[in-house]
């Protein structure tokens, strides 16, 4: 899932940008709310965790911005201002939790996880497709019963593919959503991807569920549908 994430001290926007990375996740950050807007307006986000105090635009310009807009992108909230005035606000702006620093790494990774089921419209922490299941509580995957070891990019695109179960999805939306404005590899990174992740998936399998559908992209298809 891609994640906008803007926070303006730098140690903790580099320390946070890479642990979300090696969590799976694609992620854009910015140290400017202005930047951060522009980038908002832009890109279709899965979720976006924003710094209150902030050079360029704060937190609550930021998302008051975003809602204006019709940007329904679930947004998560950080601070160092504790007072209920400051949470009243953020929650009544429009996001959809606040955490206040310093914080647990886990709580935040939790948050998270939280934050991106909400804005998928998802209740539960399980993504199933058939006897494929996907934990995004306890980051694991298996197919009747079997445990897959998946790559951190191998595990965000099954995510993406579960969370738009029967969706066709094309190359371009996958790599918008899996990869950052960083990436400079190939330009068929998406099928690489795909394949290696039907190897795991599918091989060996009677019914198969990444679907190629051709001239549109790719699709993880239920089989009860």
């Amino acid at each position: 899932m891609r994640i906008l994430f803007a926070e303006d001290e730098a140690d903790l926007n580099r320390i946070l940008t890479r642990r979300l990375a090696e969590e799976g996740y694609s992620v854009d950050s910015y140290r400017n709310g202005a930047d951060a807007l522009d980038a908002m307006l832009t890109v279709e986000y899965d979720g976006a965790i924003l710094d209150i105090m902030m050079p360029g635009a704060d937190g609550f310009t930021v998302l008051s911005a975003m809602r204006s807009r019709g940007l329904k992108t679930p947004v998560l909230f950080l601070t160092a201002r504790d007072s209920v005035e400051d949470r009243v606000r953020g929650l009544d702006a429009g996001a959809a939790d606040y955490l206040v620093k310093p914080f647990a790494m886990e709580e935040l990774l939790a948050r998270v996880r939280a934050l991106l089921r909400r804005g998928a419209g998802e209740e539960h922490s399980l993504l199933t497709c058939g006897d494929l299941t996907l934990d995004l509580t306890g980051h694991t995957v298996s197919r009747g019963g079997e445990e897959i070891p998946l790559s951190a990019k191998e595990y965000a695109l099954l995510e993406y593919l579960l969370y738009n179960k029967n969706r066709i999805l094309s190359r371009e939306m996958i790599e918008d959503h899996i990869w950052n404005y960083d990436y400079e590899g190939g330009t068929n990174v998406v099928d690489v991807y795909v394949s290696y992740l039907r190897r795991k998936i599918d091989d060996g399998r009677d019914v198969k569920l990444i679907r190629t559908v051709r001239g549109r992209g790719y699709q993880i298809r239920d089989p009860e549908a």
